[in-house]
């Protein structure tokens, strides 16, 4: 496992300027964005980095310096590391897939292990983000949960690589040996569950959900599906797919 230790990935940041803040690293002194109403913010690990759009990153190479968004590049990471892997994807991968020379990108980034831990945060992000968007909209309790379900899954299956859940790959690949990748892992299971929950909650109230239901123990169950979904993607079809979220969602 290459690690933010390794030689190959350790590049101290050197030379960085940055718009607001002359530290080596963007994540400091940003105004973060609302976190979705009803969801536990995660940690502030670095979230104030890809919260701040408005910024650049000004990196000093040979005398020439170079301008990018950090949320592109956290954006561009992310889908290299979903693709392949944190330990298959290579420096030069990242250089290609974000249009940053490698040197460049491990002195704005520090290390190959830190740009992963923004991406995985930026996953965690998005994933909340989406809930809250499909969860939330007029409808059914069974009914938004099943569109939310059902995207995810046809989501995976449109992929030209069908390459599932980042978080629950990342589990899958490091959490048994890396406490903190485990701990992040748990984190954005744990926001989906509590979105799920306050879903299904105000469906007991609006009446649509059994009064006998535990929104908790629901939206665990729920939120184990989704995982098990994201894995069976990788090899079955959709209808498939459909009569386990329809199972799944019989027990409501």
């Amino acid at each position: 496992m290459v690690t933010a230790h390794s030689s190959t990935n350790s590049i101290r940041p050197e030379n960085v300027s940055e718009t607001h803040d002359r530290r080596a690293r963007v994540a400091l002194n940003a105004i973060p964005a609302p976190w979705p109403a009803g969801v536990p913010e995660y940690g502030s690990r670095s979230r104030a980095f890809l919260t701040c759009r408005s910024k650049t990153i000004t990196v000093r190479v040979m005398g020439r310096p170079r301008n990018f968004d950090p949320d592109t590049v956290v954006d561009r990471a992310m889908e290299t590391f979903w693709t392949h892997g944190y330990a298959n994807t290579s420096p030069a991968q990242l250089a290609e897939a974000t249009g940053i020379g490698k040197g460049s990108l491990y002195n704005a980034f520090g290390s190959k292990r830190a740009l992963f831990d923004l991406a995985l945060d930026r996953y965690d992000r998005l994933g909340v983000e989406l809930a809250a968007d499909i969860l939330n909209r007029p409808g059914a309790t069974r009914d938004c949960l099943a569109a939310f379900l059902c995207g995810l899954a046809d989501a995976d299956l449109a992929q030209p690589v069908r390459r599932g859940c980042l978080a629950v790959n990342t589990a899958m690949e490091m959490a048994g040996h890396d406490a903190e990748i485990a701990r992040a892992v748990r984190a954005t299971q744990d926001h989906m569950i509590a979105a799920l929950e306050a879903r299904i909650d105000q469906g007991k109230r609006d009446g649509d959900v059994r009064a006998d239901t535990d929104p908790r123990s629901m939206a665990e169950f729920l939120m184990n599906t989704v995982v098990g979904l994201r894995v069976m993607a990788k090899t079955y079809d959709a209808p498939t797919l459909h009569r386990i979220i329809d199972t799944a969602l019989a027990t409501l």
